[in-house]
């Protein structure tokens, strides 16, 4: 790819990313989620936003040391070598495609909620999944200057009815509906920590704006101010629609809840409230899956490109965006959305997201210790900054870590086998390279 290309993402456009990738249908249930942890439902949440802004920051020192796109891949590969690289891409890329189709079955029941028919027929369902994906990746592949347009508008719109509830919520709440800080009997430290794993993932999607850093204006500084500035927006969001959520709805309710915002919707102005909230969660789906097919596409094309990832990948079109693997990502969240139907949505959205959003934990961690190496390695910095971003990229480490450890048995298996599945995959391709450099040659000659 060009070094000189058209450079089209300025400040804002990754902010877009960077919120749009993290705000998407999570922000929609989470007051639902964390309901039965009491207090510490959202004092955890607070806990997490701090701790993403260290994982904020690490991409940050990251994005100065290494400035070709692939985000957490092009780190580790920079840091790793091929191999760290491609697992890294791997798990990655993993996560994202497995994302596209958890948020294509939160776009559907979204989307049931205002069209009945779509509620009330399962093929009506998958059909509207499936114009999702295809729809914005048509989009993609017309241009990442067309994606990043969509990203800020969805963004934008989205955030309104998020403030709104967020703010003029904060007038009907009552005191005396806020919950307990521990509402049970249940062990305080424990209910933290659970609640901790669950708040966090609600922040997965904030390196959105260092996949396609070759086309960000002024990268080095563009990009950092992007993450910090998008990681703070996105924690006040979320505490300011938390605490006025549960300061309207009690606990009990709120945890029956399949749509709490709207729930609080109605609550504050009627059922036209209601809708106006779901219609602001599509907003936030479809912005949220725009980004996430984007990472996909570029982290897959950045892979390709190091020769860790089959060539299809990297096959570009005439507009300067990798067609085949945008098109490759649509199969595969395809697939995995109809084939997940069988648990129900509720059932296959869990599912989907809890892999999606381990095996993107994984990237995180390889990344806070790349962010350490390449750190402690370059001269060019003063001993002061090579000493803080160190500590930064520890403390990024051991987040990640925990929220590994809290996330659950099932999870971590269908993890794990992802994970090892791409070994295979990774022999195949540098074999296949090194046959046409020459390098393994048939016995025979």
């Amino acid at each position: 790819m060009s070094q000189d290309r058209n450079r089209t993402l300025g400040f804002w456009r990754c902010w877009a990313l960077v919120v749009g990738g993290a705000i998407g249908s999570a922000v929609f249930i989470m007051p639902s989620l964390v309901a039965p942890y009491g207090g510490y439902g959202l004092l955890s949440w607070a806990a997490a936003a701090g701790g993403a802004l260290f994982v904020a920051m690490m991409f940050a020192n990251l994005s100065r040391h290494v400035t070709r796109a692939g985000g957490p891949y092009a780190y580790a590969h920079a840091a790793f070598g091929d191999f760290g690289g491609f697992l890294v891409a791997w798990g990655f890329w993993i996560s994202l495609w497995t994302a596209c189709a958890g948020i294509a079955i939160a776009f559907i029941g979204y989307a049931g909620a205002l069209i009945p028919a779509i509620d009330q027929s399962p093929a009506l369902g998958i059909v509207s999944g499936l114009l999702l994906i295809w729809i914005l990746v048509g989009v993609n592949i017309a241009g990442v200057r067309e994606s990043g347009i969509l990203s800020l508008a969805t963004t934008i719109l989205k955030l309104i009815p998020l403030i709104v509830i967020g703010s003029v919520g904060l007038l009907f709440v009552d005191v005396e509906t806020l919950p307990l800080m521990n509402p049970g009997t249940g062990n305080s430290a424990v209910l933290f920590a659970s609640a901790f794993a669950i708040t966090f993932w609600t922040f997965v999607g904030i390196e959105a704006a260092t996949v396609p850093s070759e086309d960000v204006v002024d990268p080095e500084k563009t990009i950092p101010r992007a993450l910090v500035i998008g990681t703070l927006t996105i924690g006040a969001v979320y505490l300011l629609v938390g605490f006025a959520v549960m300061g309207m709805i009690p606990a009990e309710q709120l945890a029956q809840s399949a749509s709490p915002l709207a729930d609080a919707g109605i609550h504050m102005a009627g059922a036209w409230a209601g809708i106006a909230v779901s219609i602001g969660a599509l907003i936030s789906i479809i912005g949220a899956f725009n980004v996430t097919l984007l990472a996909a596409g570029q982290t897959a094309m950045a892979a390709s490109r190091d020769r860790v990832f089959p060539k299809i990948f990297e096959k570009m079109s005439k507009r300067d965006t990798p067609t085949t693997s945008f098109v490759i990502v649509g199969i595969l969240s395809s697939a995995l959305l109809v084939m997940s139907q069988t648990r129900g949505l509720v059932g296959a959205y869990t599912f989907v997201v809890l892999i999606s959003t381990l095996t993107i934990i994984i990237p995180y961690a390889f990344s806070s210790m790349a962010g350490l190496l390449l750190g402690l390695h370059d001269e060019a910095i003063s001993p002061t900054r090579r000493r803080n971003e160190a500590i930064t990229s520890i403390i990024a480490f051991l987040i990640c870590m925990w929220v590994i450890a809290t996330a659950g048995e099932e999870s971590a298996y269908w993890t794990l086998i992802l994970i090892f599945a791409g070994v295979p995959v990774y022999v195949a391709v540098t074999r296949s390279y090194s046959i046409e450099d020459g390098v393994i040659r048939d016995e025979k000659e």
